[in-house]
């Protein structure tokens, strides 16, 4: 029998296509953030022609994460993602059942901001997209950046 292991990573470089939108989670006491990125790749189509082509993803951070991304980031700004791809299911207003495929993030570099009213483009933040006491997702397990506190396996998602 074999023991080979399968792995889940994604990283992309891309604009964030638009603000994030932070939500506090009350019933767990963390925060998540949301947005759009684009990622664009160049191709010459069969008439010698150069065509662009882009994909849009869905990011999720949570906790630490998803605060940087409040703070660190607006639309328009290159960045890298790191995380992995997640698909749920969940019921429309018809209730049907529809799936959505998000990258949940587990780290988050900042490459290029864009100028932001001759400021430095720092990301300023504040309570910009938050809102308070949205529902909470119980099939959405949480991301940990790594990198802003450590995590013990050990006790497992929240969820």
């Amino acid at each position: 029998m074999s023991h080979v292991r399968s792995m889940n990573r994604v990283i992309l470089v891309g604009r964030v296509g638009r603000d994030p939108e932070i939500t506090h989670i009350p019933s767990i006491e963390k925060d998540v953030a949301k947005f759009s990125l684009a990622t664009s790749e160049g191709y010459m189509d069969k008439s010698n022609q150069w065509q662009e082509s882009t994909e849009w993803h869905n990011i999720v951070a949570w906790s630490g994460l998803a605060q940087k991304v409040e703070r660190s980031i607006s639309k328009g700004d290159m960045v890298l993602v790191e995380g992995k791809i997640k698909t749920r299911k969940w019921q429309d207003k018809d209730n049907q059942e529809r799936r959505t495929t998000e990258i949940y993030a587990d780290n988050l570099v900042v490459l290029d901001r864009i100028n932001r009213g001759g400021g430095t483009g720092d990301g300023g933040g504040g309570s910009r997209g938050r809102r308070e006491g949205a529902p909470a997702k119980p099939q959405e397990p949480p991301v940990r950046d790594i990198n802003e506190f450590p995590y013990d396996d050990s006790q497992g998602d929240p969820f």
